[in-house]
């Protein structure tokens, strides 16, 4: 018999389990229970980190530590990511020239205040790649200060790294060789496959979207970190020239 993950959105505790009688004992009598089995781990923890079932694709305004969807559901950790390029003289959907500058960054906050970030960046990479790094970078500090099992928020402004989690694309990737529907080279498909290998290692992710660059003070604080980082690539630059 082929093994099943069930992943639980919504329960007495949320998460993947690998077997139904635990997964059913969580799930037995909560009202509003959303839960689900999945060949993979992977497709479950991304389901789980997506919130379940979505009845609406409009994207949510984001709130500072509480989802709006979840009213009821506390967070320990908020977190915000973040990536930027400046694709100086080129038009709208133009390729990053080797000269640009770009960057990624995140801002983790822990209940009791505690406050990690983190920022870096690089010269003829696109801002969609940044993106992805940000979350990336941002998942991996977690881990590694051991809050990957704490219930997170995590507030992006990039549609694009959304979109690929809740939204599925990055299973049907995985699925596909990490190939894009029509066979075509998927663009950061090394960074795709970084986020899918990780994202199983959080239970209790949710992700949403803000508006970028408006007044969510945590987008604010990363856009403005990552801003200082290219500043700082573009002067080490000069005055090695």
């Amino acid at each position: 018999m082929a093994k099943k993950y069930y992943a639980v959105a919504r329960g007495k505790k949320t998460g993947v389990f690998i077997d139904w009688p635990t997964t059913q004992k969580l799930v037995a009598g909560f009202p509003g229970a959303r839960y689900k089995s999945f060949p993979t781990r992977t497709e479950a923890a991304a389901w789980v980190a997506a919130g379940g079932p979505k009845t609406s694709s409009k994207p949510k305004a984001a709130a500072a530590v509480n989802a709006p969807s979840q009213p009821q559901k506390k967070y320990t950790v908020a977190l915000w990511s973040d990536g930027g390029s400046r694709n100086t003289g080129n038009v709208a959907g133009g390729h990053v020239k080797q000269s640009d500058v770009a960057a990624w960054a995140y801002l983790l906050v822990t209940q009791d205040k505690k406050k990690y970030s983190g920022s870096a960046g690089e010269f003829g990479a696109t801002n969609n790649r940044m993106e992805i790094m940000g979350l990336l970078n941002a998942l991996r500090r977690l881990e590694q200060l051991g809050l990957n099992q704490e219930p997170i928020l995590a507030t992006l402004d990039s549609q694009y790294v959304l979109n690929a989690i809740n939204k599925g694309w990055l299973r049907g990737w995985q699925r596909r060789g990490w190939q894009r529907a029509n066979n075509q080279p998927l663009v950061n498909a090394e960074l795709w496959r970084e986020l899918a290998a990780i994202l199983p290692h959080f239970s209790q992710l949710d992700l949403q979207w803000t508006k970028g660059h408006a007044t969510n003070s945590g987008n604010v604080f990363v856009d403005t970190l990552l801003n200082q980082t290219m500043d700082a690539l573009l002067k080490a630059r000069a005055d090695q020239s």
